[in-house]
């Protein structure tokens, strides 16, 4: 029960030869199409991978930044309080009296017919 298939054959007028054309060109113009949007596609991921890349690391160097700022308020605080511990010392290194009692204790002066007498540390020796 075959039958042979006869071929068919194609019609040969200039409305067809229009539409083969037709045809021809929105496949091209399909094709054309999908090649731009993938290159599209592939600069706006290039692009978006790149300003990614680029937030990151700016959020990095404001963290390091931020973290240095801390830093360098802690020690700026640390300064600000050694300066005014200076500063007081310079004002009580003004006074005789100060400068005397502190050559008194440190370092054994003493006054007309004054005794010193240096005492042992808390230190036991058995």
């Amino acid at each position: 029960m075959s039958r042979k298939e006869k071929p068919i054959t194609k019609i040969e007028s200039s409305y067809v030869q229009q539409y083969d054309a037709y045809i021809e060109r929105q496949k091209r113009k399909k094709k054309r199409l999908i090649r731009r949007l993938v290159l599209f596609s592939a600069v706006v991921v290039i692009v978006i991978g790149c300003l990614t890349t680029y937030h990151i690391q700016q959020r990095m160097l404001q963290e390091e930044k931020a973290q240095e700022y801390e830093q360098l308020q802690d020690k700026l605080a640390t300064l600000e309080k050694e300066e005014k511990e200076l500063k007081e010392e310079i004002n009580l290194l003004k006074d005789e009296d100060y400068v005397l009692q502190i050559a008194r204790t440190n370092y054994f002066f003493s006054k007309e017919g004054e005794l010193i007498f240096k005492l042992p540390d808390d230190e036991h020796s058995y």
